[in-house]
C-alpha cells in the first residue's frame, strides 16, 4: 500500500540487516536510501517530501543524481523520515536516538563507527601547507566563476565545499580548525554568489547562512560583513529590498571601523544598490558618495581575494543604481566603466551592459541600446546567468516596444 502522503514511512526491520541497505548507508547514498523507501514502503515522491522536508522537485533530483546533500541536517530529516533504527542512522554517520543504549544488539555496528570516525580524524589531519592549497583552490574557482559562470564549474564548486567541510568537522588542531573556517567562509559565499547569479535563492540563503557561520569561528570581522552584506542581496532578488538595505546598513555599523578600506567601499555601494531596489534617491546618494570617499588606492587588496573594486568598478556600480532615477549623469558612468574593463569579468560586463541598455532606452534611443542587449544576452547565456537573462528580456521587450 502506498498510503497517503502524510503517513509515516515505515521499512521493515529486515531492510536495514540486507548487506545493499549497509553499503547505501555507508556511502550515504542518498538516492538509494529513496529507492529503499519506494522499493519497501511504497513511497511516492510526494510522501517522501513529506516526510523529509525536502521540495518534491528536489527529491526527483536527489533521486536522479543531480543533487548531492551536503548538510547533516539534512541527514538528520532524512533519518527521521525512512525511520531509521539507530543501528542504521550510525551507520549513516548520525547519533543514535537512544543515547543509554546507542548500539542495541549491535556491536559490530559500533566497531564500525568507531573505525570509520577514527578514519576520517586521520584523514583531517592536515597542515598549513594543505590549508594553503584548498584556498589556491578556491580563489582559482573565483577566478574561472569570473570567466566561465557558475555552471561551468559547479561540480568542483560541490567538490571544493565538501572537501573543505569534511576536513574542518574533524579537524583537531585549533589553529588548523580557524583556517579551514577561513576558507570554508569564502567559499561558502562564492557559492552562495552563484546561486543568486542563477536564481537559486534558497541554496544562496543556505550557503551565506554558512559562510557566516565559519566566518564567526575564524573570528574574521571582514570575512563576516562580506557574507552577511552578500546575503542582503537574496533578500532584495526575494522582493525585499527594504531588509536588504536595513541589514547592510547594520552590517556597516556593526563592521565599519573594523575592515579594509575596499571592503568598507563594497558594502556602502552595495547598501546604495539596495536602497536603489527600494526607491530611495536620497539613501542611495549619500551611500554613494560615501562608497567614493572610501574607495582606497590601487586596485585590490590582497587580503580580500573575494573583493574587486576599483574607480571603474565603482563607476559601474554608481551606473547601476542611478539609472532607476533616470539620472542624466548616467551614461558617461556607464561608459567609463565600460571602458575599465579588462575583459576578465564576464558576468559584470553583463549587467553593466544591461545598465547601458536601460539607460538607453530611458534617453529614447532603443537603436543605441540593442547592440548592448545583444552582447549582454551572448555573455548571460555564454556564463548561464539566470539573474541577467530575466532582465535581458525585460529590457528587450521595452526595446520592441520603443520601436513601434
Amino acid at each position: 500500500m502506498h498510503g497517503n502522503a502524510f503517513e509515516p514511512i515505515q521499512l521493515p526491520e529486515r531492510v536495514w540487516e540486507r548487506d545493499e541497505s549497509r553499503e547505501i548507508l555507508r556511502k550515504r547514498d542518498v538516492a538509494g536510501l529513496f529507492t529503499l523507501a519506494v522499493k519497501y514502503a511504497g513511497a511516492s515522491q510526494v510522501r517522501l517530501s513529506a516526510a523529509t522536508g525536502i521540495a518534491q522537485g528536489r527529491i526527483s533530483q536527489l533521486m536522479r543524481g543531480q543533487r548531492q546533500v551536503t548538510d547533516l541536517e539534512v541527514y538528520e530529516r532524512i533519518a527521521a523520515g525512512l525511520g531509521l533504527p539507530d543501528h542504521a542512522r550510525m551507520l549513516l554517520g548520525l547519533a543514535p536516538l537512544d543515547i543509554a543504549s546507542p548500539t542495541g544488539d549491535h556491536g559490530d555496528e559500533h566497531q564500525e563507527q568507531t573505525e570509520e570516525l577514527t578514519a576520517r580524524i586521520e584523514a583531517a589531519a592536515i597542515d598549513s601547507t594543505m590549508v594553503m592549497i584548498l584556498s589556491t583552490d578556491t580563489n582559482n574557482l573565483r577566478l574561472l566563476d569570473r570567466r566561465l559562470g557558475s555552471a561551468a564549474i559547479a561540480d568542483k564548486m560541490r567538490a571544493q565545499i565538501t572537501q573543505i567541510e569534511r576536513a574542518h568537522h574533524h579537524a583537531i588542531r585549533p589553529g588548523i580548525r580557524t583556517k579551514l573556517a577561513h576558507v570554508l567562509s569564502e567559499t561558502a559565499a562564492l557559492a552562495g554568489w552563484q546561486a543568486i547569479d542563477t536564481c537559486a535563492l534558497k541554496d544562496a540563503w543556505d550557503y551565506h547562512e554558512r559562510a557566516i557561520a565559519a566566518a564567526r569561528e575564524a573570528e574574521d570581522p571582514a570575512l563576516l560583513a562580506y557574507a552577511c552584506g552578500q546575503q542582503a542581496y537574496v533578500l532584495a532578488d526575494l522582493g525585499r529590498p527594504a531588509e536588504a538595505t536595513e541589514l547592510l546598513q547594520y552590517t556597516r555599523t556593526s563592521y565599519d571601523r573594523r575592515v579594509p578600506g575596499h571592503l568598507r567601499t563594497w558594502l556602502a555601494a552595495a547598501e546604495a544598490e539596495a536602497a536603489a531596489v527600494l526607491g530611495d534617491e536620497t539613501t542611495c546618494r549619500t551611500a554613494l558618495d560615501q562608497a567614493a570617499a572610501l574607495l582606497p588606492e590601487g586596485d585590490a587588496d590582497p587580503s580580500l581575494p573575494y573583493v574587486s573594486l576599483n574607480l571603474h568598478h565603482l563607476a559601474r556600480w554608481r551606473g547601476n543604481c542611478l539609472v532607476r532615477f533616470g539620472d542624466p549623469e548616467t551614461i558617461e558612468d556607464l561608459r567609463s566603466a565600460l571602458t575599465g574593463m579588462d575583459g576578465t569579468y564576464n558576468r559584470a560586463e553583463a549587467g553593466l551592459r544591461c545598465d547601458l541598455a536601460h539607460a538607453l532606452l530611458a534617453m529614447g534611443e532603443p537603436d543605441s541600446a540593442q547592440p548592448h542587449l545583444y552582447r549582454a544576452e551572448r555573455l548571460a547565456t555564454m556564463i548561464g546567468s539566470r539573474r541577467h537573462a530575466r532582465r535581458i528580456a525585460e529590457l528587450s521587450r521595452a526595446a520592441i516596444r520603443a520601436t513601434r
